[in-house]
């Protein structure tokens, strides 16, 4: 095996390698090609194979399309079901669990085993499933498929293990919850109302069973039948037929009467001793008109009607409004004795639940705090106090308060910024919240041995900016930032000037650039700006410097090769398909084209504006328009505090700029940047009239588009496709003559501008969507004050670097192996008050003379990464030394150099491709140490916030509202279970209260009876097997042994075919079984017939 590798080692590096670095063709990966080097590289790379594995870690933010609710009064813990058949289980802050339905399908209904650490979910594919909750990442132990019925609702009672089933047809179902296996006890919708009743009574809309006797179960169906079911017996004890549907019912806890809410709006109250008619029927938000008949409303959707011992009653529902006003918001309503109060929701109410000081239903509830799930938002409302205050959510339900549109993740911080941040954040926080303590308060959750300072950056379409912690997988809100505060508001006609580029979000965040240790904050907004901030502990009264650039690119980006050796690289390079120009409805048309020019798309503030604490802007870089055209977006962003600099690209230049001195130094076109060494040939043209789309960018719906209108980094194309997997052509021929050049990528550091420098110096590398790689060396004053008087020099040079594809990332590595960290300034506070003795001046990091001498003998590794391709070279020689080819028939979308911790040179290269896959590649030999189809790419938001950090992390926006955390690290895999909070917490269930002798005595005690008598397979028999099917789950045994590989796994595929025709025969059986018992009664009777008549005569019949 070793002199095959050897063979194949020697095929490889006999590649030729051009002058720019690129071999003719793409050399095996890893193999180090046959360019020479100044000496024999020898880096220990310590990441092996067995250091990675993917595995979903947590999931933060509000459930997304929520369905369903639940809450356990003993454990103290609530879950929330979707419509894409996950389930979010929450407890204290820190115990937050999301489960996900292999079938995706809708969850209809939650029900807990209370105080059992078992929870069972009923989907919309007409599947029972019973979660096991007593492990840190709950699993299915049993599932019941019903075929020939649909679900509708579920009731499980308290400390029972007989789970009630209604269904589409009016029938309920019993399931013994420890087998999952159907009772042969069912109550059939024929059975349940009158023979005489013509029509059928409609779907099964609540059952529960009464408080005062747990053999009566109460089923109401949809169209207004309610039945009260005699267990015992098997037959109806009352039926009563109201003219309104049914939406729920709820009982008074001594069992005597219950509420029903209508669809007319109203509320019904029964007694139990006339079911004739109700004894009370109001409509709570129905005015009496002319007529005496009251004003149509709104259906009550939900009621509950709950007892307290030293107060009135609570009645709480949801809806009931008139139809009188149009638009009105939807509404909780809590009527508490003769005091109704209406609290307005700023979302549809889903469902909503009371939560109560006893788990008994026959006992005085004592209603505490209600629950409300919404559309966008979870609201807990403190029951006992009558202003009704909420409480304050210590859950990051707030995710999306405006659309995310791009995140950023920062692991192994200083440890020193999020106290700061949460300091200064505090200050800005809403009041008016119940003092109680948070309600869900179950579970149990520490911090693991894993800790270190997280944070996770979020911008949002409405300009703000918002930090959080992310220590320890949690997420709490730290601080918040308002970009549009920098802005005057638009007034009258110049509404329309900013509009017509970005539509209704002229604010939205497209990326942002963080320098934790500086603390300089850098935000791009979609309207082509840029606004730079510094950190302080002080207010400050500021004018906010506006810098404006005319950045218009005047040639054609027209590229054909220069000779026949670069014809391959070419080839790769132009990645992007040709588009043609999106048409746009508010188009300026030629009017009002020739007036619009050189002017921003925003009003920076020209006046002196007081600063709060926390991030003040300096400064608003803006690009203008141009000849009635609008400035394309800003694709590629870096900022460094050492050298006090900001670079910024978009499809026609470069721009520089002196933040410290507040100019621009460059502003350049990608043609110019080149100079002589332009390896294409291009032809001059007039301005391109074409703009970008930008309406996807706060897009929050799951729809498919094209990757190349949103992806900050390839922002050349502008038309909608319905694939990420589109052929990306690699001909010559495919590159249109529209295509422009963009900058996608840019880095500051210390590097070599050219082959003969000896010592490093402040450079700013370019990559374009062409992928070529630009290295412009810069000249920055060391002395402070002369920083701060003389101009910082710019020379582009010559250097050219070739790759496939739209270059995406750039990093450093020293002859060792080990990242190089880009220089950097220390933290310092310019507002605060001036200190004689301990004057604040400029100490930076990784940047002195002294620290260029130590970095230049070895010189260092540039490690370039493109849509196709790594490659690693050699400074100053600028030779490649290995090369591999990430994809062919995909792109990488997003690239990233980490760092796993704990372990030396853990340095990787970490790619997530358009087709789902994430790789990670070793460092600097580009080895491949790890390729796994993780998710496929179904829509843009994945690959906008998709994004690696140090530690062996990443995260990405799942759904609109939600942030999934993911590992690439098998060593944090190993140590997730401690990381992660218990769900199941032991806990004596309260006991019952005693209701003494003389309520016992005059028949108000509860009558209890044994289930196991009436739904037992000894009394009920057998269901039919062709009603439901039980599945073993995942986790219980049956379901281990099915998952096992192999063999294993084919006897498991083979034991559910033989199931399958165990049921077939089963079902024949069963007909049998039936034939013959049938012929046995009919022989019995003609026995007995002809015992009757076997003496008599003929005359006597």
């Amino acid at each position: 095996m070793k002199k095959f590798r050897k063979v194949l080692d020697g095929l490889t590096t006999s590649s030729p390698v051009n002058a720019g670095g690129s071999p003719a063709c793409g050399s095996a990966a890893g193999t180090p090609t046959a360019a020479p080097t100044p000496r024999e590289l020898d880096i220990q790379e310590t990441l092996m194979s067995e250091h990675f594995q993917i595995c979903k870690t947590v999931r933060h933010g509000f459930p997304y399309q929520p369905t369903a609710l639940t809450f356990d009064p003993v454990q103290k813990i609530l879950a929330i079901g979707s419509r894409s058949g996950g389930v979010r289980i929450l407890g204290r802050p820190g115990v937050d669990c999301f489960c996900q339905h292999e079938s995706g399908a809708a969850v209809l209904q939650l029900q807990f085993l209370i105080n059992e650490g078992a929870l069972v979910t009923a989907c919309a594919d007409d599947t029972l499933h019973l979660w096991n909750l007593r492990q840190r990442r709950p699993a299915i132990l049993h599932s019941l498929k019903f075929n020939r019925e649909r679900i509708t609702f579920c009731h499980l009672p308290f400390q029972s293990k007989w789970l009630y089933v209604g269904t589409e047809r009016g029938n309920t179902h019993i399931v013994n919850v420890e087998s999952f296996i159907l009772s042969g006890y069912v109550i059939m919708w024929n059975k349940a109302i009158e023979l005489s009743t013509k029509t059928h009574p409609g779907p099964i809309v609540h059952l529960s069973d009464s408080p005062k006797d747990e053999g009566k179960l109460l089923i109401g169906f949809e169209s207004g039948t309610i039945v009260m079911w005699d267990l015992r017996s098997k037959r109806a004890d009352f039926r009563i037929y109201y003219d309104e549907a049914i939406h729920s019912v709820s009982w008074h806890h001594e069992g005597r009467q219950f509420m029903c809410s209508h669809s007319d709006g109203s509320l019904s109250m029964w007694n139990l001793r006339n079911t004739a008619k109700p004894f009370q029927v109001t409509f709570p938000h129905g005015k009496s008109q002319r007529d005496g008949r009251k004003e149509s409303c709104k259906p009550i959707l939900k009621v509950e009607y709950k007892t307290c011992r030293n107060s009135e009653s609570f009645v709480i529902f949801s809806g009931g409004l008139s139809y009188d006003k149009a638009g009105r918001r939807p509404t909780l309503t809590i009527m508490h004795g003769k005091a109704i109060t209406v609290l307005e929701m700023d979302h549809p109410i889903v469902e909503f639940l009371v939560l109560c000081e006893t788990p008994y239903l026959n006992e005085v509830q004592e209603p505490y705090a209600a629950v409300v799930l919404l559309e966008k938002d979870l609201i807990v409302v403190d029951l006992t106090q009558s202003s009704f205050p909420i409480f304050e959510n210590p859950y990051p339900m707030d995710i999306h308060e405006s659309p995310v549109t791009c995140t950023a993740y920062f692991a192994d911080c200083p440890p020193d910024i999020i106290p700061v941040l949460y300091s200064i954040g505090a200050k800005h926080k809403k009041t008016g919240y119940s003092h109680k303590e948070w309600p869900v308060s179950g579970g149990t959750w520490t911090v693991g041995s894993q800790s270190y300072p997280e944070i996770i950056i979020t911008g949002h379409a409405d300009g703000s900016i918002k930090f959080w912690d992310a220590t320890a997988i949690t997420l709490q809100m730290l601080y918040k930032l308002k970009t549009s505060k920098v802005f005057e508001k638009p007034k009258g006609s110049e509404t329309a000037r900013g509009a017509e580029l970005v539509e209704e979000d002229p604010y939205a965040v497209q990326m942002v650039s963080w320098c934790p240790q500086s603390r300089i904050f850098c935000v791009v907004g979609i309207s082509a700006h840029i606004i730079l901030y510094c950190f302080s502990r002080h207010d400050s009264n500021t004018a906010i410097t506006s810098l404006e650039v005319r950045l218009q690119c005047e040639v054609e980006d027209v590229i054909s090769p220069s000779d026949t050796e670069n014809a391959v690289c070419l080839m790769d390079a132009g990645g992007h398909s040709p588009q043609p120009p999106s048409p746009r409805g508010n188009t300026p048309d030629g009017a009002r084209d020739g007036a619009r020019d050189s002017i921003p798309c925003l009003k920076v503030k020209d006046r002196v504006i007081r600063m709060p604490p926390g991030y003040q802007a300096e400064l608003v870089v803006q690009l203008l328009w141009v000849d009635g055209e609008p400035p394309q977006q800003i694709t590629s962003l870096d900022l460094n505090s050492a050298y006090g600099l900001l670079a910024l690209g978009n499809c026609n230049g470069l721009v520089v700029v002196d933040y410290l001195q507040k100019t621009i130094i460059l502003c350049m076109t990608t043609l110019e940047l080149y100079g002589s060494a332009d390896p294409f040939q291009r032809l001059t043209r007039s301005p391109r009239k074409n703009r970008q789309s930008t309406s996807g960018l706060t897009e929050l719906s799951d729809n498919q588009v094209s990757l190349d209108q949103e992806r900050s980094k390839s922002p050349t194309s502008e038309s909608r496709e319905n694939s990420f997997s589109r052929s990306r052509s690699s001909s010559v021929s495919s590159i249109d003559r529209d295509t422009k050049e963009a900058v996608t990528t840019l880095h500051f550091a210390e590097s070599y501008g050219r082959r003969s420098d000896v010592l490093p110096a402040p450079c700013l590398w370019v990559g374009t969507s062409l992928g070529l790689v630009l290295i412009v060396p810069m000249s920055i004053p060391t002395d402070e004050q002369e920083r701060m008087e003389e101009p910082v020099t710019i020379a582009p040079t010559s250097t050219v670097l070739m790759l496939k594809g739209s270059v995406l990332r750039f990093s450093f590595l020293d002859c060792t192996g080990g990242l190089i960290h880009s220089p950097h300034e220390a933290w310092r506070d310019t507002h605060a008050p001036d200190d004689p003795e301990r004057p604040r001046r400029r100490r930076l990091v990784n940047f002195s003379p002294c620290f260029s001498q130590e970095a230049g003998g070895d010189g260092h590794l540039a490690v370039v990464c493109s849509e196709r391709q790594a490659k690693v070279f050699f400074m100053p020689s600028q030779a490649c030394l290995y090369v591999h080819n990430i994809t062919e028939s995909s792109f990488v979308l997003r690239a990233d150099v980490v760092a796993i911790s704990n372990i030396s040179n853990s340095v990787c290269l970490a790619c997530f491709c358009a087709n789902g896959h994430i790789m990670i590649l070793s460092l600097p030999s580009l080895r491949p140490l790890l390729d796994v189809h993780y998710l496929p790419l179904t829509d843009m938001r994945i690959a906008r916030t998709f994004c690696f950090t140090n530690g062996g992390q990443a995260l990405y926006l799942s759904s609109p509202t939600e942030i999934q955390r993911i590992t690439y690290s098998q060593e944090m895999c190993d140590n997730l279970q401690e990381m992660l909070g218990e769900l199941f917490t032991p806990t004596d269930t309260p006991e019952a209260q005693n209701r003494g002798f003389l309520k016992g005595f005059f028949g108000g005690n509860t009558q209890t009876f044994d289930r196991e008598e009436l739904f037992g397979e000894a009394a009920a028999g057998k269901a039919s097997r062709s009603l439901a099917q039980h599945i073993p789950g995942q986790g219980s045994v049956e379901g281990v042994r099915a998952a096992a590989g192999g063999a294993v796994g084919e006897l498991a595929r083979a034991r559910i075919a033989l199931d399958e025709r165990g049921q077939r025969l089963g079902e024949l059986e069963e007909r049998t079984a039936l034939m013959m018992a049938s012929a046995e009664t009919f022989s019995k009777h003609a026995h007995e017939l002809m015992l009757k008549c076997k003496d008599k005569k003929w005359y006597q019949f």
